[in-house]
C-alpha cells in the first residue's frame, strides 16, 4: 500500500511520531484562535476538511473529537460542527531584567506536584550547564506546576549536589526552588535563557493532561548566583494554551538600522 494511502488509513505518518489527527487539530485549533471561524459560523463538513488535509474521515473525525474535548468546538448532529468563542490565554508579562521577580511571583500563585526527587550522575548536558565534570552528582526533580488546578508546566530541575542537600523532598514540594536556594545563602541574580519548541512525549503529554506530539514551548534556563556560578539548570515545558511569554521591547533611536532592546 503506498505510504500516503497507508498513513490515512492508520492515521499515523511512517514519517513523523505526531499522528495526523494531532496535526489535524493543531491547524484547526490555530484557525479557531486566530478567528477564522466567528461565531455562529460552522467549520467546513468532515468531507471537506478530508479532502483539504488529505487525510481519511476517520482522521479529520479524531482531530474534531479533540477540540471538543478542549471544549473548542460545539458539534451538532445534522447541523454541523461549530466554533466555541473562548477567553486568549492571558500571557505572563515578563522582560529579561525582571525574569527572576516574575518566577518567584509564579511560585507563589500556583500549585506544584512533585513527580521525583533524586540525586543522579550529571548527564553530559547537565554537566555543561552547571560547569561541573560529567557523572558528578546533581539533585534532579520533576515537577508540575498548575493553574486553577489545570497543568500547565512540566519542570526538569538539577542543582549542584552540595546546593540539593540543602533542602528535603517535603521542602521542595512546599516552596519555590529559587526561594530554598536563598533560604540556604545563595542569591541568584541572573539567568541565561533559550526559547523553543518541541513536542509532548508519552509521559509530559500525561503529566500535562494533553495529546502525545502537542506542541509545547521549551525553556531551558541556567540560573547563576552573584559571583557567576551556575547554580540552577532548568528545562520547563509549557502547554501554550495555559502559558503565553511575552516581552516588551523599545527601539534603539541612535543606531543606524532598527534595533530592539528588551525594556527594562
Amino acid at each position: 500500500m503506498p505510504r500516503d494511502r497507508r498513513a490515512m488509513a492508520t492515521g499515523r505518518d511512517a514519517g513523523s511520531p505526531v499522528p495526523l489527527y494531532h496535526r489535524v487539530y493543531v491547524v484547526l485549533r490555530e484557525q479557531i484562535l486566530e478567528g477564522a471561524y466567528g461565531p455562529g459560523r460552522a467549520l467546513p463538513s468532515e468531507h471537506d476538511l478530508a479532502r483539504q488535509f488529505q487525510v481519511s474521515r476517520v482522521t479529520v473525525r479524531r482531530a474534531l473529537e479533540a477540540l471538543e474535548a478542549d471544549g473548542m468546538v460545539l458539534r451538532q448532529r445534522g447541523r454541523g460542527t461549530f466554533a466555541i468563542p473562548s477567553k486568549p490565554v492571558e500571557p505572563l508579562r515578563a522582560d529579561l531584567t525582571g525574569l527572576l521577580a516574575t518566577l518567584a511571583a509564579m511560585g507563589a500563585g500556583t500549585s506544584v506536584e512533585l513527580i521525583r526527587f533524586e540525586y543522579v550522575p550529571a548527564s553530559p548536558l547537565v554537566a555543561e550547564a552547571l560547569e561541573i565534570a560529567p557523572g558528578a552528582t546533581v539533585q534532579r526533580a520533576v515537577r508540575v506546576r498548575r493553574v486553577d488546578g489545570k497543568p500547565m508546566s512540566h519542570l526538569t530541575t538539577c542543582v549542584p549536589e552540595d546546593l540539593g542537600r540543602t533542602f528535603s523532598r517535603r521542602d521542595l514540594a512546599r516552596r519555590p526552588l529559587l526561594s530554598l536556594l536563598e533560604r540556604a545563602g545563595v542569591h541568584p541574580s541572573a539567568a541565561d535563557q533559550t526559547i523553543t519548541a518541541t513536542l509532548a512525549d508519552a509521559a509530559v503529554a500525561e503529566r500535562l493532561e494533553t495529546q502525545v506530539g502537542a506542541a509545547l514551548l521549551s525553556i531551558s534556563r541556567v540560573v547563576r548566583d552573584q559571583s557567576g556560578r551556575p547554580v540552577e539548570f532548568l528545562r520547563a515545558l509549557y502547554r501554550p494554551d495555559v502559558y503565553a511569554y511575552r516581552m516588551t521591547l523599545s527601539r534603539d533611536p541612535n543606531q543606524p538600522s532598527v534595533v530592539w532592546n528588551a525594556a527594562g
